[in-house]
């Protein structure tokens, strides 16, 4: 299932050269992931982290394309993967469209440890939602 949601780029995010600065496109990113794993995968990132589970990043890949400028109204999805390997992480493939044209493409890849520390899981309210995603290849 692909998700998105709509942003203005914001004066803020423009560097000297009036484009958006390197930094933000993976922030963009993730506002939309959050969103969609809360909204989506029903695991509120702050009520986890209260009973003991971090949802954290262990690795990204991103692919600049294109540039933003002020204003451009742009449109970022998120869609979920499972592992190929049926390791305990999430891959998240993820766009910013501007005007019907992917700007930037990444894949930002996670899992779930416990807040005490230990090893990485995929919590059991997750894992029917993952075996029904495709696979990352």
């Amino acid at each position: 299932m692909k998700y998105s949601k709509e942003y203005t780029v914001k004066d803020e995010h423009i560097d000297v050269q009036g484009i958006m600065d390197g930094l933000y496109y993976p922030f963009y990113m993730e506002y939309c992931r959050h969103s969609f794993i809360d909204e989506i995968l029903g695991f509120n990132l702050e009520n986890e982290a209260k009973n003991g589970v971090n949802m954290v990043l262990s690795e990204y890949t991103i692919n600049f394309l294109r540039s933003l400028k002020k204003d451009d109204v742009i449109t970022v999805t998120c869609e979920l993967h499972r592992d190929k390997n049926n390791i305990p992480k999430l891959h998240f493939k993820q766009a910013i469209i501007l005007n019907n044209k992917v700007v930037t493409k990444a894949v930002f890849s996670g899992t779930c440890v416990p807040a005490t520390g230990g090893r990485p899981f995929i919590p059991e309210t997750l894992k029917t939602i993952i075996e029904n995603a495709p696979v990352l290849e």
